[in-house]
């Protein structure tokens, strides 16, 4: 066995394992790679949560508490219900929505339900609709497994395909930090790092479900992208240059692709 055929011996062997590694995006259909068990994520997600609530600064402001907490339990109510009807599992899952005061104009969920809304995206959600919006693109990130599969690509580029019993068992910090880089919330930054264009287009389709299936009108997510717009104004980068939709492309997406199919799930509460 010659030296560069010992070299990707390991990335061959990982690569014959991902043939029975792949899972299926509710709702889109697409084929992912799944190498990390749910349980694993969790884990990690609950505990890089609760470390992050002890070095930020919850929200002492009730009215907007109980507004984030109350469209995160219907958003929550209306992914259950698609859950149970399509047999799909959310074993493990430990909801909770927390408001932090922050001025970043940002949301978040982790794997298992872990949500942060910071303070500074509620001037531009306007109302709970609007919230909605957001919340239920970030949970539909949660419910498709992007972190998951990032991580299971990262185990595939970093350790040769290694199995997470055996990374984290071997390679145990860098492990943890794979999963930092793939779906971590840091005290540092306090946001989740940029997700594919085809991650944002498909949390943007799913999301749009789940409002409307929650009782949310899901034609405000025209307007509330059209806010997040202009917020970035002359800041965003050319689409090819984003791991974003460009805002045109986003906003198009949702009038003449996902709009119709989500109007098929609204029922006013």
């Amino acid at each position: 066995m010659n030296r560069r055929t010992k070299r990707l011996l390991p990335l061959l062997l990982g690569g014959l394992s991902l043939l029975p590694a792949c899972s299926e995006v509710p709702i889109t259909g697409r084929k992912q790679l799944h190498l990390v068990p749910d349980s694993y994520m969790n884990s990690m997600s609950f505990q890089s949560y609760s470390e992050f609530l002890s070095q930020n600064k919850l929200s002492n402001n009730a009215d907007q508490t109980a507004m984030v907490k109350r469209c995160g339990a219907r958003i929550q109510a209306a992914v259950e219900k698609y859950s149970q009807e399509h047999e799909i599992s959310l074993k493990g899952y430990q909801w909770e929505f927390n408001l932090i005061e922050d001025d970043t104009v940002n949301a978040w969920c982790m794997p298992g339900g872990k949500v942060v809304v910071y303070t500074g995206l509620l001037p531009v959600a306007q109302d709970e609709t609007g919230l909605a919006v957001v919340m239920g693109h970030e949970i539909a990130h949660a419910i498709a497994k992007h972190g998951s599969e990032r991580m299971s690509q990262g185990l595939m580029v970093e350790l040769g395909g290694l199995a997470i019993a055996q990374a984290t068992k071997n390679y145990p910090e860098q492990t943890r930090d794979l999963f930092m880089r793939s779906y971590g919330a840091t005290s540092q930054y306090g946001v989740l790092l940029p997700y594919s264009r085809t991650h944002e287009t498909e949390a943007d389709h799913l999301g749009l479900i789940f409002m409307a299936m929650a009782g949310y009108d899901p034609h405000a997510a025209v307007a509330f992208w059209q806010r997040m717009a202009a917020q970035k104004e002359g800041q965003a980068p050319p689409e090819f240059l984003s791991t974003h939709p460009a805002d045109s492309t986003r906003i198009r997406n949702i009038q003449e692709k996902f709009l119709p199919e989500a109007l098929q799930y609204y029922q006013k509460p």
